[in-house]
């Protein structure tokens, strides 16, 4: 029997589902190859910081003992961190710890690695989060406004726009945004999540649930303490937000422009289908397909790029936590936080692959 090239996809589930497969199995069989590449990724991981330590010229033994220790209270300390023993068997020991969440203790600090970074992390996060949020609203709509008016000025605009967020550093524009609304104008509050007067009222009236002070104080009906936080939060929110959204509107153009130009859209015009709906469902449905994996990747860059932003807005998150361990020589924190921020990486691109299968049946 000839099977036509359109029929091979109806030919092949007919094969599975003779042969025991279906869609329970192509599921079972997706699972397990996430899986898999999952524990990889994360072996990878794991030797990459493990080498980082040991190539980067800080000596952890300084670090812990100090530049005024003896010779033997250098070599107790190496003992017992146990750098005198073979490479492999070095690696075998920080894998376990890491399997068991011990990323060591900070020198900075004196708290485990673990702990502090599960207190600076949701201040990144939240930033982070409220960036993508703000480069996702502003930037779908205007690649979507830059494709339909290819070559006008709507999309001159949006293109200058975009590669200006896109081009400027962000501490230069950090600063400026600090100097202008912050300095000079007062509109906003200033570096920090809270000014110095709501942080008591933050202690005693906030009840601690999620890490975000936006959300407890919301939650505990501390809304002096909402609005202030709120201040602080705009400026660094905007700054992120910017880079987010040029980077997601010129891809989202892109993306609509290539939609735009397939023969479903010309099919769907020519039986009357209204443009709004053409460009906004059809288009767009199809286009945000590979747009949930730029959003995905955006959002994890913010996790992890935010450290200019968050050193001059001074916002205690993981990336300025993560600075101050660098120049402090802590090598322990530098590379927990990594670590934490290389699994945020692995974990959006498993869960953008799990939301570009719902989109699109066609993945499944």
């Amino acid at each position: 029997m000839t099977i036509l090239p359109g029929d091979e996809l109806a030919a092949e589930q007919v094969a599975e589902e003779r042969t025991g497969g279906g869609h329970a199995g192509r599921i079972a069989s997706r699972l397990l190859k996430t899986l898999f590449s999952l524990l990889v990724t994360l072996f990878g991981l794991v030797l990459v910081t493990f080498a980082i330590a040991r190539l980067v010229p800080i000596d952890p033994v300084l670090a812990v003992v100090g530049e005024r220790a003896t010779a033997a209270q250098y070599e107790a300390a190496r003992t017992e961190l146990g750098l005198d023993q073979p490479i492999p068997v070095q690696f075998a020991r920080y894998l376990g710890e890491v399997a068991r969440g011990d990323f060591g203790r900070s020198v900075t600090t004196s708290q485990p690695v673990l702990d502090d970074v599960l207190r600076v992390f949701p201040a990144t996060l939240e930033l982070a989060t409220l960036a993508t949020l703000l480069g996702v609203l502003l930037g779908v709509p205007a690649g979507v406004v830059g494709a339909v008016n290819q070559g006008r000025w709507p999309d001159h605009v949006l293109r200058v726009v975009g590669l200006l967020g896109y081009s400027m550093p962000v501490f230069w524009l950090g600063l400026v945004a600090l100097l202008l609304f912050y300095g000079h104008l007062g509109w906003t509050g200033g570096p920090g999540r809270l000014d110095v007067a709501f942080e008591l009222s933050y202690e005693f009236d906030v009840t601690p649930r999620t890490g975000s002070i936006l959300v407890d104080s919301a939650l505990s009906g501390a809304w002096d303490v909402f609005r202030n936080a709120l201040s602080h939060i705009v400026l660094p929110v905007c700054v992120l937000g910017a880079y987010s959204m040029a980077y997601i509107s010129r891809m989202t153009r892109s993306f609509m422009l290539e939609q735009l130009g397939q023969e479903y859209v010309t099919t769907a015009r020519v039986k009357g289908v209204s443009e709004r709906r053409v460009v906004w469902v059809h288009a767009l449905g199809n286009a945000a397909v590979p747009l949930i994996t730029v959003i995905a990747l955006s959002y994890a860059a913010l996790l992890e790029g935010s450290v200019l932003t968050e050193t001059v807005f001074a916002w205690p998150g993981l990336g300025l936590y993560i600075t101050q361990a660098l120049f402090a020589a802590d090598l322990n924190a530098v590379l927990g936080g990594t670590l934490v921020i290389g699994c945020a990486f692995i974990l959006l691109n498993i869960l953008s692959d799990l939301v570009y299968t719902l989109v699109d049946p066609r993945a499944r």
